[in-house]
């Protein structure tokens, strides 16, 4: 830990006092790249964009962006003895696969860059594991578990003071040994004040009929968090998992981990807090999904408040190409603390909530109370909650209660979650438009009723103050969503499939993943994660002037993840950007570009990294 400390450099200020705001009348521009056409391009993550400040006196500074490596997911870092995307056991023990070859993650996601009185660090996701060292693929191995425990790591940061470039300089692995281990990581924030704030997504694990056909993907699930993560010694409850996690990093370089179970449980992408720190939005990834919203009794109290579930109800016609336009409600699910949560999830099971029936079960005659939902999967399950569950299914099967109440559960594939306080307004990425979203004519809840759409569709809610729910009572938030559209160039385009593989047009996003919003640049930054563009890209779109600019190309197959926006960190502005899983190319890719781009890539490197050239904002 010495190492750690000694490393950093004392001139960095505080994340929280960036320098002073641009001026007025200044203006953000980035312009963007082509797409790559060359195999060299397509196996690379590289930005060849630039950006443009123009000055309230009609001049301009013009710099040419470039992506900076800070390490691969394979390399290690400083002092330690292990790659960077190795997983671990409760204990610490660095995992390996069936081949006896080290467990190393090729995912990393979020990133946390954070600077704490002084010194420099970033938080990392790694969010599954993809392929064994055999290069077989872990999904589809038979002798190996399909979900593996994951991990977070620290990395302290040099910045130079002369370009403003940062260098990794030692890192460790965040230990959650005191909360059960962490599982599957996806996207991820940072507080107001100053901290990480993490996820746990699994739809295989947490959300499957009881009695669907896909429920021993839950097994198979808790099987690998027991024998691998708790070594053989304990056994890993489905409750234990699906909460938001906050990472609190202090200077001297250690960390302190929690999940707060008084958020819900769901299949969280990641959470976002609102300005005034007590308001936050879940993505909520998978199918059948709902919008959550969570109020903290405080200020920075994310461990006691109320959750609330949407209703969608739309406003434009049935089969709306658009993505469709809708005014939101609110449903009250309950309030709870962490505490009381924790001992919920400690001494029930799903069975002590609700009475549960397959639909080949089911008899109208016999089975009075039930009540058909969709929640989390296409399958239909019928449930009675029992007497007195109420507050433990709103933060235990926050989906499946919030269907239950007659929320929205027809979302799909919701992603990241990005907040424009100027302006009070919410961005949310939806990867696909489909399934849940499309019009059901054989089930009586149906809220979503657009046309699919398999590129994207992010969308844009107006938040508003003094909003009741559906019961009357106040909503304790200034930041309640109220209405939900897509910007015209935030929605995808099918298109025929193109000399390369690409099914969704190339010069407009597809799949949307995750976003970041940056004030001063008043930019929304989208990264994707598609089945459709040969290339995943991170895009930059102006709120003012619509305008929609590539500015970083990922390798073929690979998902462009860990965004965030750092403003102005002494005179300089980063923008984090990580790849996941390179080469695992889409379907329709052509087959005679595979050949040429494969042995170009590194299925087992993936790098963590930032966009860099941009003068601080």
């Amino acid at each position: 830990m010495e190492a750690l400390v000694k490393s950093l450099t004392p001139l960095l200020i505080s994340f929280s006092l960036v320098a002073s705001s641009l001026c007025a009348g200044t203006r953000v521009e980035f312009i963007g790249m082509e797409a790559p056409n060359t195999s060299e391009k397509m196996a690379k993550t590289y930005s060849e964009a630039k950006v443009i400040i123009h000055t309230p006196s009609g001049g301009k500074i013009e710099r040419a962006l470039s992506y900076e490596t800070l390490f691969g997911v394979k390399d290690k870092v400083g002092t330690s003895k292990n790659p960077a995307g190795q997983l671990y056991s409760i204990s610490q023990k660095p995992l390996k696969d069936p081949f006896g070859k080290p467990l190393i993650a090729e995912t990393p996601d979020s990133n946390s860059l954070l600077s704490v009185e002084g010194s420099l660090y970033l938080v990392t996701h790694y969010e599954y594991d993809w392929i064994l060292s055999d290069g077989s693929s872990v999904e589809k191995s038979e002798m190996w578990y399909n979900r593996a425990p994951m991990s977070m790591t620290l990395t302290s940061l040099r910045q130079d003071m002369r370009d403003g470039k940062l260098k990794a300089t030692d890192q460790y692995p965040i230990d959650f040994s005191k909360v059960g281990g962490i599982w599957t990581p996806c996207f991820g924030s940072q507080t107001p004040w100053n901290t990480h704030l993490g996820s746990e997504e699994d739809y295989d694990l947490y959300f499957t009929a009881q009695n669907g056909e896909h429920y021993k993907k839950t097994q198979k699930g808790l099987k690998a968090m027991s024998e691998l993560y708790f070594e053989g010694k304990q056994e890993a409850k489905a409750y234990d998992y699906g909460y938001i996690t906050e990472v609190t990093v202090k200077p001297n370089g250690k960390t302190n981990v929690k999940k707060h179970y008084a958020m819900g449980r769901g299949t969280w992408e990641m959470a976002k807090v609102m300005s005034d720190a007590k308001t936050a939005f879940f993505g909520d990834d998978g199918t059948q999904v709902g919008l959550y919203m969570y109020v903290g009794d405080g200020e920075k109290e994310l461990d006691s408040g109320t959750l609330y579930a949407a209703v969608w109800k739309q406003i434009n016609e049935d089969g709306a190409k658009d993505g469709g336009q809708a005014t939101l409600s609110w449903i009250k699910l309950g309030h709870a603390s962490s505490e009381e949560v924790w001992r919920w999830k400690e001494n029930l099971t799903f069975d002590d909530i609700f009475e549960s029936l397959a639909p080949k079960e089911f008899d109208p005659q016999k089975h009075e109370g039930f009540k058909a939902i969709k929640a989390g999967h296409s399958e239909v399950e019928y449930l009675k909650l029992k007497s007195g569950m109420e507050r433990a299914a709103a933060f235990l099967e926050t989906r499946r209660y919030a269907a239950y109440l007659g929320a929205t559960t027809e979302f799909n594939k919701m992603e990241g979650v990005a907040f424009n306080k100027e302006d009070k307004k919410l961005y949310i990425a939806m990867s696909y438009i489909e399934k849940g979203m499309l019009k059901d004519e054989h089930f009586s809840k149906d809220d979503i009723r657009v046309a699919k759409n398999r590129c994207v569709g992010t969308y844009e809610l107006a938040l508003s103050d003094g909003i009741h729910d559906r019961d009357g009572e106040m909503i304790k938030s200034d930041f309640v969503p109220t209405s939900m559209h897509v910007p015209t160039a935030l929605l995808g385009e099918e298109i025929a499939t193109d000399l390369f593989g690409n099914t969704c047009a190339v010069n407009k996003i597809a799949n949307t993943d995750n976003l970041f919003y940056s004030s001063r640049a008043r930019t929304l930054l989208i990264g994707e994660d598609s089945g459709a563009h040969v290339n995943n890209y991170v895009w930059a779109y102006n709120i003012d002037t619509k305008k929609l600019s590539r500015i970083l190309s990922v390798p073929a197959g690979a998902e462009a993840t860990g965004l965030q926006v750092v403003e102005n960190l002494n005179g300089h502005a980063y923008i984090m950007s990580n790849a996941q899983h390179q080469g695992d190319f889409i379907k329709t890719m052509d087959k005679v570009l595979q050949i040429k781009v494969a042995p170009k890539i590194d299925k087992f490197q993936a790098p963590v990294g930032y966009i860099y050239g941009i003068p601080g904002l």
